[in-house]
């Protein structure tokens, strides 16, 4: 990829968010319509051998729908009961979620994750989310008793720590008016953004929770949580992971390792079923 692609790709974010106030509205959203093909099966039972339903959690201007077209086939046809949920919806805005503030995010996930444990007849989910859907996570476990209901977070390119975007967040104070049209039409971003109110609240005493495992999946060529360390989570139960520690060829960037990348998903089911885990390399993109 050219250096020049790569730099601008972070500037979408913020024309996105300007775009906001011209999208029309409209009475429903574009994903809300749209089949899951194969998961969000209600009537699926969890299985001995994976006995736990598996909660799929988009990022920014994601939707249950298009984040998963690759995980969630992965993850069902290889006997997991699947389900995602949209969050985040501002009104008059279709198709992109993920927009909304963080602290409401974490109570449609606390609200969806009863529905799925009520018809799988459950006692605990794994959570698996990208970007803002690995982050959001954390505050339905930390300040929503979300820990009572969740064995495992998989974390896929996570804003644990907030994002600078490369840089450009510190660009902010010298653009009058950016930060308030951040607050106000696109709280989530504001909300991922290092040194934030919400992140402040969220990482003090501790990164994590007693009870649930945790599973940071990296690259190093990510371009929207920068730096790509920043993702990464301390404490007990934390396993931090760079692909191109297992598999140096992956070039994998923030929207592609949780997209298609099957050599992070590969890694997803090691983590949800750690007992039965195998060694993840380049090869695992042929499994």
């Amino acid at each position: 990829m050219l250096p020049w692609i790569r730099a601008l790709r972070p500037l979408t974010a913020l024309l996105l968010t300007a775009a906001i106030a011209l999208v029309p509205a409209t009475t429903a959203h574009a994903a809300d319509a749209r089949p899951a093909s194969g998961w969000n099966d209600y009537t699926c039972k969890p299985s001995t051998a994976h006995p736990r339903p598996v909660v799929l959690v988009h990022g920014t201007f994601g939707n249950s729908v298009d984040n998963w077209l690759g995980l969630a086939p992965y993850l069902k046809n290889r006997g997991y009961c699947v389900f995602s949920l949209d969050y985040g919806q501002l009104p008059g805005v279709p198709l992109f979620n993920g927009l909304g503030p963080v602290e409401k995010s974490a109570e449609q996930l606390a609200a969806h994750v009863d529905k799925v444990l009520a018809a799988t007849g459950a006692s605990e989910t794994d959570l698996v989310g990208h970007s803002q859907g690995g982050m959001m996570p954390r505050y339905y476990l930390k300040f929503l008793g979300g820990a009572a209901e969740v064995n495992a977070l998989v974390g896929i390119a996570p804003s644990n720590h907030g994002t600078t975007l490369s840089g450009l967040t510190n660009l902010l104070p010298y653009f009058p008016g950016v930060e308030d049209l951040l607050n106000e039409h696109t709280p989530a971003l504001a909300d991922q953004v290092v040194g934030s109110d919400l992140l402040t609240r969220l990482n003090a005493g501790g990164d994590t929770v007693p009870g649930v495992r945790y599973t940071v999946l990296a690259t190093k060529y990510d371009e929207v949580v920068t730096p790509y360390r920043s993702q990464f989570l301390d404490g007990p139960g934390v396993r931090n992971v760079v692909l191109q520690d297992l598999c140096p060829l992956d070039l994998s960037e923030h929207l592609a390792i949780g997209l298609f990348d099957r050599i992070a998903f590969h890694e997803v089911t090691n983590a949800l079923d750690p007992a039965h885990a195998t060694p993840t390399t380049c090869a695992s993109v042929f499994g």
